[in-house]
């Protein structure tokens, strides 16, 4: 009865988790909307905006009010979820930590918002705002896969994987997790449209890499180093025996090359906010496809060796 109600409150972790980071991806999704549509000082206010709890209905104004919503629907969710970890010991002794540092995230990312608020759109507070944002997702997602595994069990392979693939999946992730941060710089920088063409930057192959153009180039270049690494990621990753690890390798893969696309895109058609919304929703779900990868890599138990009949006898 006892492991029957652990198995039950991991399993109710797992899923208000999978809730949770949805919503916290939708969360970061919609900041992308306040930025592009101009609405991050729509409420001058903060906690309050314009010193109400509802706000006037203008268009900008209820853009950052619903986003600001959001953040307080996420934050009550993840309360919830560390309510119940810390309440019982299985759990906080499996969980304790991640939800320690989810806590902590979170009380980070509140503090960037009001900051980014008060600080009238600095550029260094609403990157990191993004950057945190980012880790917190990161976090929520980690916390989810943990808890589901320790509802179902550990998963066991139909097989080995190619030796240090974990490792590469968890390079992958960080590599992932930077360049969306290099990007949210670029984007609160003004350096999005610091080269109006592409593949050369105001027609030149090598500009000087200052100011602007040098922030849009890194952003560039980074991109594309992170498309040899995931190509080699997703060539290492076809010898698993999983078939979740054998396709995602190629799925991780297929989505830089999307983001890529949305990116130059955001060039020629200047930023619109649907596609800017676009290009990061796309990165965060290439940085959740790597965590659930790399998490997968190391939750796969090897097969157990057991003795040849002639070596038993």
């Amino acid at each position: 009865m006892l492991r029957t109600s652990t198995t039950a409150n991991f399993r109710f972790v797992a899923q208000l988790g999978l809730a949770t980071a949805a919503l916290m991806f939708g969360l970061i999704v919609l900041g992308s909307i306040v930025r592009t549509t101009g609405s991050g000082l729509a409420c001058p206010d903060w906690p309050l905006c314009h010193g109400k709890l509802i706000p006037p209905l203008q268009f900008n104004v209820l853009v950052e009010w619903f986003h600001r919503l959001v953040a307080l629907l996420v934050s009550t969710m993840l309360a919830v979820i560390v309510g119940t970890v810390f309440a019982r010991r299985p759990l906080r002794r499996r969980l304790g930590w991640l939800a320690g540092f989810s806590v902590a995230a979170l009380v980070l990312q509140i503090l960037l918002g009001a900051f980014t608020v008060w600080k009238l759109l600095a550029p260094a507070f609403v990157s990191a705002h993004l950057a945190v944002a980012l880790l917190l997702f990161s976090a929520l997602l980690v916390l989810t896969l943990r808890a589901g595994r320790e509802a179902d069990g550990p998963a066991g392979a139909p097989g080995p994987h190619p030796a240090g693939l974990a490792p590469l999946l968890g390079v992958a992730a960080a590599l992932v997790y930077a360049q969306a941060v290099l990007g949210g710089a670029v984007s609160s920088s003004g350096a999005s449209l610091a080269c109006r063409d592409w593949p050369t930057c105001n027609g030149q192959w090598f500009p000087p890499l200052e100011g602007l153009v040098g922030l849009q180039m890194a952003h560039r270049w980074g991109a594309y180093l992170l498309t040899a690494y995931l190509g080699f990621v997703a060539w290492r990753a076809r010898a698993a025996a999983d078939p979740l690890l054998a396709s995602g390798g190629g799925m991780l893969l297929a989505l830089t090359l999307g983001q890529i696309v949305l990116g130059v895109c955001n060039i020629f058609l200047g930023i619109q906010v649907w596609l800017s919304a676009l290009h990061l929703a796309n990165a965060a779900g290439m940085l959740a496809l790597a965590i659930a990868m790399t998490f997968r890599a190391l939750s796969l138990r090897a097969p157990s060796a057991r003795p040849a009949p002639e070596a038993a006898s």
